[in-house]
């Protein structure tokens, strides 16, 4: 059995987490700029064995999608096209950035490092991770 990597694709940067290779639980990683996403995603393949990865579908409380969507949809194709043997998933990430923000703002961090933005996106990316294993197990 090989990992499970989320992605939490934003316009600058992304946050990525992944799970053990029993796919149990999901941890994060560093947030990596986007410019270089391809780029770190081929190193981690070259190290680690990835199954499938997971991207969040940005909607409102709405259901309507965010701006980013297009961007998203772009990376899946080129994604798709670099690592055609890995799978590719979405799933909701609606409310992930505000519930990683209260989960920062409990664990005691002081505030510039609640607010720091890269740190958001690697919780962000790990709670969707967690929430697709949970949904995945049902």
């Amino acid at each position: 059995m090989g990992q499970i990597m989320a992605v939490d694709y934003g316009k600058k940067r992304c946050g990525i987490a992944v799970t053990d290779d029993m796919q149990i639980i999901a941890t994060g990683l560093p947030t990596v700029a986007t410019q270089d996403i391809f780029e770190f995603c081929t190193a981690y393949f070259a190290e680690n064995k990835v199954e499938e990865v997971v991207v969040g579908i940005p909607t409102d409380l709405k259901g309507n999608l965010s701006e980013v969507e297009q961007d998203i949809l772009e990376f899946i194709r080129k994604f798709q096209s670099q690592f055609p043997e890995i799978a590719v998933h979405r799933f909701d990430e609606r409310f992930t950035s505000k519930m990683a923000s209260f989960f920062i703002s409990q664990s005691g961090k002081n505030k510039k490092k609640r607010e720091e933005k890269g740190l958001i996106d690697k919780v962000s990316a790990t709670l969707i991770l967690q929430n697709y294993l949970e949904q995945k197990q049902k």
